[in-house]
């Protein structure tokens, strides 16, 4: 028995859908003592909280394998990933983030503490419900699982049926044909009493047994038959579509190698990589996987991130730099330490978000999930009003049975409630691959009706590496100027700070005291005795002829900070030039009819000079607040950051993306991620969520518009139980099959 409050996680494999998972979580939530159940389709996952008088594990696992799918728990309390890594809390905190724009130093402090990712349990709908593998039968050919037996022994007894039928022609050929159905129709039969054990009666296990049985006693044996075996088509289908939506990510899974070569007084030794720790020493040879996120400590070659990142072109590391784990070394060896454990690298990152973005859901698949609710006992309700109105007017009983038969297999919703996450699974897949997160069908949704696009300016817009240009005193030489600017920004990481403090490098600082962030302003600090302060020139006390200098570097594009206690002592100029892909980027958000607009803290000639560079619109010098102010009044707009600052910009906007190479901020602050640092990827990211929400729309009209026809000629008895069972499984495959191509799309092309 599970103690107080102890959350357990288990691999469930058959899932095909999100019907699947809702059958799951509906049957597992109706255990005593048991809350908090989660399952997610793409990662295959159960997670449940079981408290005091809970089910037992065994008994969470009994309700799973009797509803036909496997289960197998994932270690102690708290879950683990997919990889056995335990990830149920991930500490952030203490982040300090300063906004380096305008030379504003204001620190932003995110704590993501323990994250809590578990769903609230869904109302059940009547898509619930497949015939499912065995766990072990992963990675088998189709043939040799549970679906699959079920085809060949449906088929061969049809095929036995026909065969006697032609060649033993009589009144024995409708007892061969029932016997077909019965022995194929039994697993089905099964799954079909065992949902409605935990109280889901509307599934398709059940009207298809419902169906095969009613046309059994209406004398349609052979059609009963063959319905039976066209519904085990059906299934060995869908799930081969299933899996392959999950490809993409089990292939992220394996782009980091099993095994590292150790550093050790003994000399390399080779080591399974999910057991390296942090600070340990690893060769990785020419042509070798990176086993995890280190540094580079010796040796300089070309990194290909393609894996990673999706980055094409492989960029040149020495020592010092950072490298991703499954990004692949190609030219010398390298000795790297590691700087992160194996759960916490940026493979696993990704796909842990991905991952859990599955429980984000679309607004539109939400709708789905309320209107499948009373759609499926409509049309159970519907079919018994065929069967029994008609008769009772003088029509033909078994004609009308035969129809309602037939409404019922027609009325299953399966199609239409796994169009929206069959199309989302994809999507985030296609994300991942290409360097694109984004958190979940409700991001991808209101990314693809943006009209705005906000970008902060330094490290989005630009590299986020400014220079410095100019040193200019008052009275004062440049290089003491210099000096004591740099004792200011002592132990500051913003971009201005550390260009500052690499201009200064090898001259002696002296100690800095009492040093302060002045929000929105600059920093502050006591040095020699004196009250300093580096701020933007508007917040200067200088002379007429001191201001009319820094507004010529300002329209050079420079950014000024300016040196004073009582008056102005000197100034320091430096830029940050454009990166090279954001003017093709505005000009490709220009192309899909979305504005792009510059947020900066910077003077309102610098914002001028790189807007000018970039043909956007532009706001300067506005101070935090004045950003989250600009994002409300912009509607419908999408904030672009670097994920170090501009957090609540982020937040406050419809959608808030941020740029960075995997860093905790980048990937767990905002809605969305690009990883690759290009301002290209933001058009990219509109793009593939524009073609998810047309191809959700396509898989809609496609269900809901097959529905509709055989409705209709089910009732008026064009299309008989054969067809229905057809057009229903039909349906579902075309849908997913509709989905997965948006797998082979390249969201950064238009």
């Amino acid at each position: 028995m599970a103690e107080t409050g102890e959350s357990r996680e288990w691999a469930v494999t058959g899932m095909d859908c999100a019907a699947c998972a809702t059958k799951i979580r509906t049957a597992v939530a109706r255990l005593p003592g048991v809350s908090e159940v989660s399952v997610t389709v793409m990662s295959e996952r159960l997670k449940a909280r079981l408290t005091p008088g809970a089910a037992g594990t065994e008994e969470v696992e009994a309700v799973v394998k009797a509803l036909g799918y496997g289960a197998t728990l994932r270690g102690e309390a708290g879950g683990q990933d997919h990889e056995g890594h335990d990830h149920d809390n991930h500490d952030h905190a203490g982040h300090d983030h300063a906004d380096h724009e305008g030379h504003d130093h204001a620190g932003h402090d995110h704590d993501h503490q323990g994250h809590d990712h578990a769903a609230p349990a869904n109302p059940p709908h009547g898509a619930a419900g497949h015939l499912h593998d065995d766990p072990a039968e992963r990675g088998l050919p189709w043939y040799r699982t549970a679906k699959g037996r079920l085809v060949l022994l449906s088929g061969g007894l049809l095929a036995l049926a026909t065969a006697v039928k032609f060649l033993i022609p009589g009144p024995i050929d409708p007892w061969v044909f029932a016997l077909a159905c019965l022995i194929g129709l039994a697993p089905v039969a099964r799954r079909a009493w065992a949902a409605l054990r935990f109280g889901q009666p509307f599934t398709i296990e059940s009207l298809m047994t419902i169906a095969a049985l009613g046309a059994l006693t209406i004398g349609a044996a052979e059609e009963a038959a063959l319905v039976v075996f066209l519904f085990a088509v059906g299934e060995v289908l869908e799930g081969v579509a299933a899996n392959r939506a999950r490809d993409g990510i089990r292939a992220l899974a394996r782009l980091v190698p099993k095994t590292a070569l150790l550093e050790t007084p003994e000399g390399p030794r080779e080591v399974p990589a999910e057991g390296l720790r942090i600070g340990q020493i690893v060769l990785v040879r020419p042509g070798d996987r990176i086993p995890a996120d280190g540094e580079i400590v010796s040796g300089t070659s070309g990194i290909d991130e393609s894996p990673v990142t999706g980055e094409s072109m492989p960029r040149t590391r020495g020592p010092g730099e950072p490298v991703p784990a499954g990004a692949i070394n190609t030219e010398a060896a390298l000795r790297i330490k590691v700087s992160r454990l194996a759960q916490d690298n940026t493979i696993a990152r990704i796909i842990r978000l991905v991952e859990e973005a599955e429980e984000a859901r679309a607004p539109t698949e939400r709708f789905i999930d309320r209107f499948s609710r009373w759609y499926m006992p409509l049309i159970v309700a519907l079919a018994a009003l065929v069967i029994v109105i008609p008769p009772l007017m003088g029509g033909d009983w078994g004609t009308w049975i035969y129809r309602g038969l037939t409404l019922l297999l027609i009325g299953c919703p399966c199609a239409l409630v796994i169009s929206v996450p069959a199309s989302i699974a994809s999507a985030l897949a296609t994300g991942a691959r290409h360097g694109l997160l984004l958190k979940g069908g409700a991001v991808i949704e209101v990314a693809a009706g943006v009209t705005q696009v906000a970008f902060d300016k330094t490290g989005t817009l630009t590299h986020g590496k400014p220079a410095v240009t100019d040193v200019e005193g008052f009275g004062m030489a440049s290089d003491e100027v210099l000096r004591l600017a740099a004792a200011v920004e002592t132990g500051a990481s913003h971009p201005l700070a550390q260009a500052i403090l690499r201009r200064a490098e090898g001259v002696a600082l002296p100690k800095a005291e009492d040093a302060r962030v002045l929000p929105g302003r600059g920093v502050a600090a006591k040095v020699e005795g004196r009250a300093l302060t580096l701020s933007a020139p508007r917040h200067a006390p200088m002379t007429q002829a001191q201001a009319a200098r820094a507004t010529v570097l300002e329209a050079e594009g420079k950014t000024v900070a300016v040196l004073f206690d009582t008056q102005a002592l000197g100034l320091i100029a430096l830029r940050d030039e454009p990166r090279a892909d954001a003017a093709e980027a505005v000009a490709q958000l220009r192309a899909l009819g979305v504005g792009a607009t510059i947020l900066t803290g910077d003077n309102p000639r610098t914002a001028a000079a790189i807007a000018g560079q970039l043909g956007t619109d532009f706001r300067a010098e506005m101070l935090p607040e004045d950003k989250l102010a600009a994002i409300r009044d912009m509607g419908a707009v999408m904030m672009v950051g670097d994920g170090i600052n501009d957090a609540p910009a982020l937040k406050q906007a419809a959608v808030g993306v941020a740029m960075g190479s995997g860093t905790d901020v980048a990937l767990e602050t905002a809605d969305a991620a690009v990883l690759r640092d290009r301002v290209t990827d933001i058009a990219a990211l509109i793009r593939l969520s524009r073609a998810t929400m047309t191809n959700i729309r396509q898989n809609v009209a496609l269900a809901l518009g097959l529905k509709a026809v055989f409705l209709v000629t089910s009732v008026l008895g064009f299309t008989g139980l054969w067809l229905a069972i057809l057009a229903d499984t039909g349906a579902t495959v075309l849908v997913t099959m509709n989905a997965l191509r948006l797998l082979a799309r390249d969201p950064g092309r238009g």
